[in-house]
């Protein structure tokens, strides 16, 4: 436990002191984490749970430490990707696993300064698409695991707070947008990364039911008006959260018919908010089967 905490409050002291001497949030998490993990691993021969145990508190360290000098949370999730690819690189260490649970530990951090979780899902998708092009990860697999852990993690950290229906959906909206927008944002998959969306928040709403349904067709709402807003394929984006609650409701027993028509209704409600051509983009990319499952498109807006 004191080496937990050790290697906890050297983290954020060494972020406040880099950050006040330089002012650059980014570079001072990068380097005080990657250093950090660097000299607990070869110091320690850090392994299994212990390993995973200096990931997750050096993620949460370096959150805590740049919300105590008023730094943004986002360059902060930003740098602790990064920092923790590079300081895990040469320890085999898988770098998707690295990835998955920094993700995890900044946005609890994130929670429990009362931080901006969607600015740190935004970074830590950004930081995790960078960090993978320094040490030749595939980028789509680095985004998808961002995603994935980000949106795992936010469920998690609102489901602990009883949050849960609409309740649920409204709070994790910023989150759902912000996830898509860092994915277009530096050319990502956004297919995939609006599948592994609405597969994260459907699992991390524990809900079943008439309530998963609402939340499919809420979360692939958010997920077009994001991908909207950052200029990407919103009938990519579609199909792609069509996929990922055809997915989701297998996991939970639902029916997949009905999981795919409210994602599809999600889709087609948030389009006729946009453009009648963004409209007649999503219907024709959900017209027909996807993943085995007929949709079926109900016109949620008058024509």
């Amino acid at each position: 436990m004191e080496a937990r905490k050790s290697v906890f409050e050297s983290v954020k002291d060494g972020v406040v002191g880099s950050i006040k001497g330089s002012g650059d949030v980014v570079k001072a998490v990068v380097d005080t984490v990657s250093g950090t993990l660097t000299h607990t691993i070869k110091g320690t021969s850090a392994v299994g749970t212990s390993l995973i145990d200096a990931v997750s508190d050096v993620g949460r360290a370096a959150i805590r430490g740049v919300t105590d000098v008023g730094g943004d949370v986002g360059s902060a999730a930003k740098g602790a990707v990064v920092g923790t690819l590079r300081g895990t690189k040469e320890t085999g260490v898988e770098a998707l696993d690295a990835i998955k649970m920094t993700a995890s530990s900044v946005i609890k951090g994130t929670s429990d300064v009362a931080g901006d979780i969607a600015k740190a899902a935004e970074g830590t998708i950004q930081g995790a698409i960078t960090g993978a092009k320094e040490v030749g990860l595939n980028v789509a697999d680095a985004t998808a695991a961002a995603a994935n852990s980000v949106l795992k993690a936010t469920g998690e950290v609102l489901h602990g707070t009883g949050k849960t229906g609409a309740a649920f959906i409204e709070s994790s909206s910023g989150v759902v947008r912000s996830a898509i927008h860092a994915v277009v944002e530096v050319g990502g998959d956004v297919g995939s990364g609006a599948q592994g969306v609405v597969l994260e928040v459907l699992q991390g709403t524990k809900a079943g039911g008439k309530e998963a349904l609402e939340t499919i067709s809420a979360t692939s709402s958010n997920v077009v008006k994001g991908t909207s807003d950052v200029a990407g394929d919103i009938a990519k984006a579609a199909k792609g959260a069509v996929q990922g609650a055809i997915t989701g409701a297998k996991e939970i027993s639902l029916d997949t018919t009905e999981a795919a028509s409210a994602a599809a209704t999600g889709a087609l409600k948030a389009a006729g908010e946009i453009s009648s051509q963004a409209v007649q983009q999503v219907r024709d990319a959900l017209t027909g089967t996807i993943s085995g499952v007929k949709v079926v498109l109900k016109e949620p807006f008058k024509k």
